[in-house]
């Protein structure tokens, strides 16, 4: 990289800089794309940046000299000071600290509503790289000299897409440190929709074809915007509250996903943002609406496990089978009707009259076909992950939605498609998968699909005691696998004869005997209960050699967490095998942190 300001090693020369009142731009022109200065002299020659590096009278500044010359009068200086900060930063915790402990943040946000476009350009450029980083006390920096609002106001002025990904880019290191999320939401959420998110979506008519949409613009821009929002999102309830009630933001994220499928383009980051945003915003949705409490199914959601079911044999079923039809009304709130067939458990999706807009997107039933195509397509596993997560959040809960959902899941032939993924090397796939499957088997025609076609892959991917498979998969999986297990051969003795038929007895046995993880010896022992508590099926377990004392739980002496296990983690959106313990793990993204040379 070639660097300007060398200044006279006397000093500052008055005369040289009175001189350049009337000049170009003495120091470097277009940083990293020339490779000679201008500088100006009696016969105005053109010198090379080498042969001034070798004159004796120049050298260059010290940080303290290139920060003053961030407040020089003349405009060319202060843009060169803020760009040659701008890379001084890049990738150096020291600089960015010293520069911070010289009070040069404030400046440069103070730069931030110059009026001359190189000036402002170059101070947000200095700023994205200063805010990038573990540091978090150069973020909050940028936060008390009221930087947040400053990136915003250049956000609506400028017309220039690259000052827009400046910002942008900017925004989305800042709301990776907890304090300062809310600060984004309220300063600069609808600003961001508006300017980035809805246009750069394609969420707007054609002008030349007024009843077409267009596509997403896949562009820096966008991805940074995407990054930020996903951030300020996993801030808690009050962050997703206010994400859902933001006009055109659920609109546009599902349109910008629909293109993505449209247009087989669904690997890159800012599919996987947008995915991740609505995942987001898809945890406790069933809790957290306005009036939430008028969809609550406790009745149906009873009866949704505790009937059987018959198959008949002209009707074909999501995996090739029969599907059963024929439906019977159930009262939900006094707003709506669902059909509910009491011996299929199947739903018959409510009328509606009005189009459905905003927050209301988010848990409609055909959002799942959404998600589901993200599930075929995708090779990207964040996106899969966060894929899976939706579904996982919005078939959990005891309300009319979830109940849609899970039926409609298996309407669109989904549950096939969870299931091959279950088969996925990579875990934290395999951990979204089995929980999305956990919580769509409350219903029970899905929990009897699920349990004659996905048993044998949850199973395969258990250890076996101190043996590991060959994923090795983390300590969060499995349990979230043995829960799910649990919750399919609850109030079913033919999966849990399916079970014991699948050979998982032993590896449930050595799971609670020998695991060093006491999540993981509970949740298998909880299995296990499960299991004994069938008196038919305990005549073919004592033959395969099992007694009763297999199915106790086991106490050890001195247990490990498991390396994977972080505090406060737990199965998502669902209770655990303590029925009065609700799942405290936010589908959240962890932060996401970038910047540019």
């Amino acid at each position: 990289m070639l660097f300007f300001l060398r200044v006279l090693r006397g000093g500052y020369d008055d005369a040289f800089m009175a001189q350049l009142e009337g000049n170009l731009n003495p120091f470097f022109q277009a940083m990293c794309r020339a490779q000679t200065l201008q500088f100006p002299h009696k016969r105005s020659s053109m010198v090379s940046l080498d042969s001034i590096r070798r004159d004796p009278r120049w050298r260059d500044p010290n940080l303290h000299e290139v920060i003053s010359m961030l407040g020089h009068p003349m405009d060319p200086v202060k843009s060169n000071a803020a760009a040659y900060l701008q890379h001084l930063c890049y990738e150096s915790d020291r600089i960015k600290q010293e520069v911070r402990q010289l009070n040069g943040v404030p400046i440069l946000v103070e730069l931030l509503d110059h009026p001359k476009p190189e000036v402002h350009r170059k101070a947000c450029g200095a700023l994205r790289n200063i805010s990038y980083g573990k540091d978090h006390n150069n973020k909050m920096a940028i936060k008390n000299c009221d930087g947040i609002q400053a990136l915003v106001r250049l956000m609506r002025k400028s017309s220039s897409i690259e000052v827009k990904e400046l910002v942008t880019g900017t925004l989305w290191n800042l709301s990776s440190h907890e304090p300062l999320k809310m600060m984004v939401i309220n300063n600069g959420l609808q600003t961001l929709t508006d300017e980035i998110i809805i246009p750069y979506s394609g969420c707007r008519r054609d002008s030349s074809n007024p009843s077409q949409l267009l596509s997403a613009e896949w562009n820096t821009v966008f991805k940074n915007t995407s990054g930020c929002l996903r951030n300020v999102s996993s801030d808690g309830a009050e962050a997703r509250q206010r994400l859902r009630d933001c006009e055109g933001l659920v609109d546009a994220l599902l349109h910008a996903l629909q293109s993505a499928v449209v247009n087989k383009d669904t690997d890159n980051k800012s599919v996987e943002n947008c995915v991740c945003i609505l995942r987001n915003l898809s945890y406790h949705v069933h809790k957290e609406i306005p009036g939430a409490e008028r969809f609550q199914e406790p009745h149906a959601t009873h009866l949704m496990r505790s009937v059987g079911h018959q198959k008949k044999k002209n009707e074909t079923d999501c995996f090739g089978g029969k599907r059963p039809k024929g439906s019977l009304p159930v009262m939900l709130d006094g707003w709506k009707k669902g059909l509910l067939d009491r011996k299929y458990g199947t739903l018959d999706l409510p009328k509606r009259t009005e189009q459905m807009k905003g927050l209301e997107l988010l848990y409609q039933p055909e959002v799942v076909r959404l998600y589901l195509s993200l599930l075929t397509c995708s090779q990207n596993h964040n996106t899969l992950e966060a894929a899976a997560g939706a579904l996982q959040n919005l078939a959990a809960g005891h309300w009319a939605w979830s109940s849609y959902i899970r039926a409609t899941v298996r309407k669109e032939k989904g549950l096939p498609i969870l299931v091959e993924l279950l088969r996925s090397d990579v875990d934290k796939v395999v951990r979204a998968v089995a929980i999305a499957l956990r919580n769509l088997a409350m219903d029970r025609r899905n929990k009897d699909l699920i349990g004659s076609y996905a048993l044998r892959d949850l199973v395969g991917n258990l250890p076996c005691g101190q043996q590991h498979p060959a994923k090795n998969l983390e300590g969060d999986t499995v349990v979230s696998i043995l829960n799910t297990i649990h919750e399919i051969i609850t109030d079913s003795p033919e999966n849990a004869r399916a079970l014991i038929q699948g050979h998982a007895v032993q590896k449930l046995v050595a799971i609670n005997k020998s695991s060093q993880a006491a999540r993981e010896t509970k949740a298998a022992s909880h299995v296990l209960q499960t299991i004994w508590a069938y008196k038919d099926l305990r005549t073919a377990l004592m033959k395969a050699g099992w007694n009763k004392s297999h199915f106790k739980t086991t106490t050890t002496g001195v247990t490990k967490k498991s390396k994977s296990i972080k505090q406060g983690i737990d199965d998502i959106t669902l209770p655990l095998m303590d029925k009065n313990q609700d799942g405290k793990g936010p589908v959240v993204e962890r932060d996401t942190l970038q910047v540019i040379f």
